[in-house]
């Protein structure tokens, strides 16, 4: 018998009887699920390795099976069993993912695979044995990769804490969205600048941290407030140093500066601060059991404590809701709406389309389109406005007009989110900046149905009523940009071309039509 082997056999030997059968169905159940979602376990993977701001997500398996072993010498007095109320949990996990496989919401559909893990649990090993085993099962979210919509929040509120400090320094400077202007030069808090990465790091880190040394629920909740505080304050200091050390050392001493400390090194020093600062707070004493089996034993728990079931039906019910969505999700993504060969920009009246030439070179993202138009029209003002229409047949994965990284701003682009814009009724508004210099407004109008929306959350709600009835309909983005730096004034530019096509959603429906 091989060393592995006979570890394996003897971690089998160690479990309590009552505990060899839960324990390989369990076993057996999360390995049948990870293979039934492999696209999405496997996505993510792909995330937690290349993406830096998801890197911790590694450790997390980890530290789920060492909080569940500090809790084994207490759990093994539990008996598990299976429990059908948990198939609850079950199906509500698969929904999730189905809404996520509707919507093209990716998030969803993780959360949704994750889910199904601690779910399962609970229901192959009934409510007693889930109370012990609450926090590490809970844990297991923190597989989902999330973090990425907080970038434009965190990138201004960084934005605002540096021009603070850089005013406070006596360092001249005149702040435009998330570019900051000082006499050396223009800085900007990009993407990779927001904090995001350390921010959902700390968050994932707090949370064990809380759990682990921490008794009271009141100061666990102030632990958690102070790390989500203590990174977004030191991600706003490290970039006003950064933009203090330019003054007087230059840009490219200070970008190689911020270069070395902007890394882990960075995380590792707030995160010494968030614990040096709080561990006389600390609560737990080191041999306190972290749970007391003998207590939730003895608990009275209702109607909660009936509903076993025969694991071998348990299992099946299991399998038939996962497979039942994934045939539903199969037959709804396949479906797409009928789309016009070809499509054109239209007269507009009061308007003449001219050569597109803009100052820097500008087009939206509408990856998995059918049909994309991008023009220029001019008023007889001499104002200019770019129009970008892009015809989608279905939303799903690849094709989503509402996914990160579509619309006016291309990732992949010279330009960068600047701001929100002026307000502009059913659009979402926002201020482009390009190549430090460039100024774009951009009002992303999304048409779905009879309906015109600016609100992605709007659209997802779109797609996952066109997938539950089986109904697929065409969506259409439609972006304005006129060239200019002054909010209000691309507002005003961009209601007289309104006023001049008429009911925007309808215009936009002659448009699509090929009429």
């Amino acid at each position: 018998m091989s060393e592995l082997a006979a570890r394996r056999r003897a971690i089998w030997d160690s479990l309590p009887a009552t505990w060899r059968g839960p324990a390989a169905r369990l076993v057996a159940s999360w390995l049948a699920l990870i293979v039934l979602f492999m696209p999405d376990w496997a996505d993510m993977a792909d995330q937690w390795w290349n993406a830096s701001t998801y890197n911790h997500i590694l450790f997390v398996p980890l530290i789920s099976a060492w909080l569940v072993s500090l809790r084994w010498p207490q759990l093994r007095q539990l008996e598990p069993h299976a429990w059908w109320p948990g198939l609850v949990l079950v199906g509500g996990a698969a929904l999730v993912w189905l809404l996520g496989a509707f919507s093209g919401f990716n998030l969803f559909r993780h959360f949704g695979a994750v889910a199904l893990l601690p779910a399962s649990a609970v229901a192959l090993l009934g409510p007693r044995v889930t109370l012990g085993l609450l926090f590490p099962l809970a844990y297991l979210m923190f597989l989902v990769p999330f973090g990425d919509e907080l970038v434009p929040a965190l990138q201004m509120i960084t934005a605002e804490i540096s021009i603070g400090l850089v005013h406070a320094s006596g360092v001249p400077a005149i702040i435009d969205g998330v570019f900051i202007e000082t006499p050396v030069g223009v800085f900007e808090v990009a993407e990779a600048c927001s904090g995001v990465k350390f921010l959902v790091a700390m968050v994932a880190f707090a949370t064990f941290v809380a759990n682990l040394f921490f008794r009271s629920w009141w100061r666990r909740a102030g632990f958690m407030a102070f790390a989500v505080v203590v990174p977004i304050v030191a991600n706003g200091i490290r970039a006003w140093g950064t933009i203090y050390i330019a003054q007087s050392q230059g840009v490219e001493f200070a970008a190689g500066f911020d270069h070395i400390v902007y890394g882990w090194v960075f995380f590792a020093l707030v995160l010494v601060l968030v614990l040096a600062l709080s561990w006389k707070f600390f609560d737990r004493e080191a041999d306190d059991p972290m749970i007391d089996a003998e207590a939730i034993a003895a608990r009275g728990l209702g109607p909660l404590s009936r509903g076993q079931a025969r694991p071998l039906l348990l299992l099946l019910a299991t399998g038939a809701m996962v497979l039942a969505v994934q045939l539903w999700a199969g037959a709804a993504n396949a479906m797409e709406a009928s789309v016009p060969e070809r499509i054109d920009l239209p007269a507009v009246e009061g308007w003449e389309q001219i050569d597109y030439a803009p100052a820097l070179a500008w087009e939206p993202k509408a990856a998995g389109a059918q049909h994309r138009l991008l023009g220029r029209y001019r008023d007889g003002q001499g104002r200019t406005l770019d129009v970008f229409v892009a015809l989608f047949a279905t939303q799903r994965e690849g094709a989503e007009p509402g996914a990160f990284g579509q619309g006016a701003l291309d990732p992949a682009s010279d330009w960068a989110f600047n701001g929100e814009g002026a307000p502009i009724a059913d659009a979402k508004s926002e201020m482009l900046l390009g190549a430090g210099r460039q100024g774009r407004a951009a009002a992303t109008f999304y048409r779905v149905g009879d309906r015109l929306t600016g609100s992605r959350a709007a659209l997802k709600l779109a797609a996952m009523r066109d997938r539950l009835l089986l109904d697929p309909r065409p969506v259409t983005m439609l972006v304005l940009s006129p060239e200019t730096r002054d909010p209000d004034e691309a507002a005003a530019i961009i209601a007289d071309f309104r006023e001049a096509t008429g009911p925007l959603g309808t215009w936009l429906d002659r448009l699509t039509a090929g009429g």
